[in-house]
């Protein structure tokens, strides 16, 4: 969603001039002349909005279902779907499929029909609904304030001997530090450690806490099988081994470019 459409008033407390032109046709309820940003109803559509994205970050659904068709029939579809919008990125947990719904209810509603029409007003109500049903959650929206905190704080303390108030959660990426892993095949120094094909199905495409299924686990097994790598017993194993949920990046077996699997507690400079 374009920044400025999330504004609302400007620093003087006028409507902000940059949003798409209001809404005004028809009048309200009790057939006064609707003013600008006024909803059918008589409220400011600044306010129902406001309230929407409230009412589904708080799963009420009612409130949601009546905010939306308030906009819906008052002219104001494109504020609802952004708002709507705005919240599946912004509020929802990762992962909610009612991502996907709202994006449908929307295009069933903007160009299939008439979004002010009884059909239209419907793909609202449900788009609410779904929104105020799904499990809520502000954690993109604190992770990309944290990030930015961070990379402040780091920024502060750029070329000084401080260390930052808070720092990214993976500090510096260098081989040999806690994520050494990531250097593979894929990465100029993985390549310059000579580290290929080998390296990064044994320790690379691990995946984890819960591991590959059968079929999965099958498939990698044959295909490393075929490769022009020879793998041992051991070596195949490891491959589809989870990682550990309590030490996602630190692997229970050294590594050293192509070489055999050395006992993790054997010295390997190479190794995280």
């Amino acid at each position: 969603m374009d920044e400025d459409r999330q504004a609302t008033f400007g620093s003087d407390g006028s409507l902000d001039t940059e949003t798409p032109p209001e809404a005004r046709e028809g009048t309200t309820d009790w057939g006064e002349s609707k003013a600008d940003g006024e909803t059918d109803g008589g409220y400011n559509r600044y306010d129902v909005s406001s309230l929407l994205q409230k009412a589904v970050r708080r799963s009420d659904e009612e409130v949601a279902a009546w905010a939306a068709w308030e906009l819906a029939r008052s002219g104001y579809a494109w504020n609802l779907w952004d708002r709507l919008h705005l919240y599946v990125v912004e509020d929802l947990r990762a992962g909610q499929d009612v991502a996907l719904l709202v994006e449908r209810y929307e295009t069933l509603a903007t160009e299939r029909w008439d979004p002010q029409s009884w059909k239209g007003r419907l793909c609202a109500i449900h788009a609410a609904l779904s929104c105020a049903r799904a499990r809520s959650s502000r954690e993109a929206a604190n992770a990309d304030e944290f990030f930015r905190n961070a990379a402040a704080a780091r920024a502060e303390v750029r070329g000084t001997e401080a260390d930052p108030a808070v720092d990214f959660p993976v500090s510096d990426l260098e081989p040999g530090g806690p994520y050494d892993v990531i250097f593979d095949k894929h990465t100029a120094e993985g390549s310059r450690r000579d580290r290929g094909e080998g390296f990064f199905k044994r320790f690379g495409a691990r995946v984890g806490p819960d591991g590959e299924d059968e079929q999965s686990a099958r498939w990698q097994r044959l295909n490393m099988a075929f490769s022009d790598v020879e793998y041992g017993e051991d070596e195949l194993d490891h491959a589809v081994e989870p990682v550990e949920e309590g030490n996602r990046w630190e692997d229970p077996v050294a590594f050293d470019g192509e070489g055999t699997d050395e006992d993790a507690n054997d010295a390997n400079a190479g190794g995280s």
